[in-house]
């Protein structure tokens, strides 16, 4: 069995350990106590909507990307808030596989006036309360780890929370499965039936790599299929040189990037610089 075993399947198993200790810390009246004493949500989707730019990640480490150089995640949320092309923050969640949690959103959104999106494999209405509660302005849901009914009915919990949902689609019958009301929508390049050790493997690349051996950009083309009404987001494996070829498929609003600019050995200063620079140029061309 364990020879068939995904890095998605190994991800969820974590997942549901790091959610069972949440609850037994803390219970939902709590997090029901601490939103009743959080600041309104900022919309996300009204920042995507306008011009081309970018969610931009922090996380301390991936499996595909291992370590992130700390001195660029320290340095990423001021950089990110004063960037004219970085109109979200996503912050990772997962301790085990990602080594951020809840608490680091929290301490991010002390330091940006920008919308925050709690990025993580989001299965359980716990896990909304407590975005809301640690000051996320939007969460992710990933069609492909959550039934339908269960993916509706953690999008209208978001809502009546006051929070935005980026959901995330991997195959065209994902696509269809989603709410009607579905405002914003990625579509993701990441290869999760992939067993571990490719994940491993991807790790040893060079932190200039422009490629991840993880992720599928044919996949983009999905973005066809979504409704017009749809910000579109493309999501991983997008270097600052993918940005024209993706720019030029004339579907999606913003990608959201992070290993590119967070493992990136001159710093992420310059990866960030070539990502404004590349939007720069092709909204020129547009």
């Amino acid at each position: 069995m364990d020879s068939h075993r995904t890095i998605l399947d190994v991800i969820l198993k974590s997942v549901q350990a790091e959610l069972a200790e949440a609850k037994r810390i803390r219970s939902i009246s709590e997090l029901e106590r601490m939103i009743a004493d959080a600041p309104p949500p900022k919309s996300l989707a009204k920042l995507l909507a306008g011009r081309f730019g970018l969610i931009a990640e922090i996380k301390r480490m991936s499996p595909s990307g291992g370590l992130m150089p700390t001195k660029n995640v320290e340095k990423a949320p001021k950089l990110y808030s004063e960037s004219p092309v970085v109109f979200g923050i996503s912050v990772l969640t997962n301790k085990t596989y990602f080594g951020m949690s809840v608490t680091d959103l929290q301490n991010i959104r002390q330091l940006t006036p920008k919308p925050i999106l709690r990025k993580d494999f989001i299965i359980d209405e716990y896990q909304v309360y407590e975005a809301r509660a640690f000051g996320a302005d939007a969460i992710l849901l990933m069609a492909n780890i959550l039934e339908p009914p269960r993916l509706h009915k953690l999008f209208n919990l978001a809502n009546e929370l006051g929070m935005e949902v980026l959901f995330e689609c991997h195959t065209a019958e994902q696509i269809r499965q989603l709410p009607p009301q579905a405002k914003i929508i990625g579509i993701n390049t990441r290869q999760f039936d992939m067993p571990p050790e490719v994940y491993q493997q991807a790790q040893s690349r060079p932190p200039s790599s422009t490629s991840d051996p993880t992720t599928d950009l044919a996949k983009l083309e999905l973005g066809r299929l979504l409704p017009s009404h749809a910000i579109k987001v493309a999501e991983s494996g997008l270097h600052w040189s993918s940005i024209p070829a993706v720019r030029k498929l004339g579907i999606y609003n913003a990608l959201l990037v992070g290993t590119a600019l967070l493992r990136h050995p001159e710093g992420i200063e310059v990866a960030l610089a070539a990502y404004e620079k590349a939007i720069q140029q092709t909204s020129t061309q547009n």
